[in-house]
């Protein structure tokens, strides 16, 4: 099977120091617990946002935090903690 990018070797053989190494394993552990989205790209959702409005439509994009609700009118942005599954 062919790829269709190549591997950047320009940071191989570099030395790591034990700081970088010690705060990426820090990123990393703190981004484990925080808040995660729980929709998926192609869920059907309901946004309530009292900036915006109500706004029914399908997730095109999804973040830790976000995601893009596409409606007839647009595409709108909202925090997860404001949308809702639609039934």
């Amino acid at each position: 099977m062919a790829r269709d990018y190549a591997q950047d070797l320009s940071g191989m053989g570099r030395p790591v120091s034990l700081g970088s190494a010690l705060s990426g394993a820090w990123g990393r552990t703190l981004t484990v617990f925080g808040p995660r989205c729980p929709y998926r790209v192609g869920d059907t959702v309901i946004g309530d946002d009292p900036f915006s409005g109500r706004r029914e439509g399908v997730v095109v994009w999804q973040d830790r935090r976000s995601v893009g609700v596409k409606t007839p009118y647009g595409v709108f942005f909202f925090d997860h903690r404001l949308v809702k599954p639609l039934d």
